[in-house]
């Protein structure tokens, strides 16, 4: 099964066993209509004005597809989630549970924070022992690393969490040639690297919300990040883990070897925003990196990492349950 993404605006339908996508200008002339089976489809992002009508939706629910929306500056909006298919009472009464037992979030918080960590640590060390001058970035995330244990609320480690990520942004420039980062900036991102972070993290957060959704867990019931009413909060959670991973490593990769250039973002005042054509680069690069595979610690067989987030929530779910302790995806 394929993820689709609708860059043109117009109309998706129904027609029979298929989706039917047409083409709309801005004049209102139609193009020529795009037939999609509809078992082909496992999830749809939407970055255009789309036309479609509660048929649809309750067509797309039935098929349980996902469907995720971003507006004109590639912020994500939010998301069409069919009806929950395999959520469990027990699973969710469990996961509530949790969440009110400070300490046991507490501790879930933890093992979070420090899973991230220690991705971005490794991402560091790599260019470290690359010849990349970067003793000193590395020494503070060790140092912020061995504190985690020591905080007494989710406020202060957040604050942690929040240093650490500082002495990892500060490498970015030792990192990736010829585009300066000054600091992370996000609505708007205010240079080329911040722009792809913040579209590469939309784009792991939905990764991340797909695999919760096949899940019995609760996507709006979270450890590290507080709940919110408008927002899956739990794909927050996973998605810490597995930005270092996918989205950092990817933007090394297609800046340091010339995939993306100067001209393939729009500089406006105060903003930077990936064209339409350079956005369809990064996300075939996307859908390749979720395919890539690897050989897992535990199970001693390849894997890809789109399958390695499913897996985390299912460590995430025996956690909860009380059937085994977890233990982060820290890549090797």
């Amino acid at each position: 099964m394929k993820t689709y993404y609708l860059f043109n605006p117009g109309r998706l339908s129904r027609k029979d066993n298929t989706l039917k996508f047409l083409p709309i200008d801005e004049e209102g002339n139609e193009g020529q209509p795009k037939y999609i089976p509809v078992e082909d489809v496992d999830n749809l992002y939407i970055f255009g004005n789309l036309d479609a009508n509660s048929s649809l939706y309750n067509f797309l629910g039935k098929n349980k597809i996902t469907v995720h929306f971003f507006d004109y500056y590639e912020h994500y909006t939010g998301s069409f989630m069919p009806k929950e298919y395999l959520q469990a009472g027990k699973v969710q009464v469990a996961q509530t549970q949790l969440y009110l037992d400070g300490v046991r979030r507490l501790v879930l918080a933890q093992y979070l924070i420090e899973g991230a960590a220690r991705n971005m640590l490794r991402n560091v060390r790599y260019y470290q022992n690359r010849g990349k001058n970067l003793a000193k970035e590395v020494t503070e995330i060790e140092t912020l690393i061995a504190s985690i244990g020591t905080v007494t609320s989710t406020e202060a480690l957040m604050g942690i969490e929040g240093n650490i990520r500082m002495a990892y942004y500060s490498a970015f420039d030792a990192i990736i040639d010829d585009f300066p980062m000054d600091k992370r900036s996000k609505q708007p991102p205010l240079d080329e690297v911040n722009a792809l972070i913040s579209f590469g993290n939309m784009l792991c957060y939905t990764a991340c919300l797909d695999q919760i959704y096949h899940t019995q867990l609760n996507p709006t019931i979270s450890f590290l990040h507080q709940p919110g009413a408008r927002r899956y909060s739990l794909a927050l959670d996973l998605a810490e883990i597995f930005k270092p991973v996918l989205v950092d490593r990817m933007i090394f990769s297609l800046l340091n070897k010339k995939q993306l250039q100067k001209n393939d973002f729009d500089q406006r005042i105060n903003s930077v925003r990936l064209k339409e054509s350079s956005r369809k680069k990064l996300l075939r690069e996307w859908d390749q990196r979720l395919k890539d595979t690897f050989k897992h610690a535990s199970l001693k067989r390849m894997v890809s990492y789109k399958h390695a987030i499913r897996l985390e929530c299912y460590k995430l779910s025996k956690h909860i349950l009380g059937i085994d302790t977890y233990k982060p995806f820290v890549l090797r």
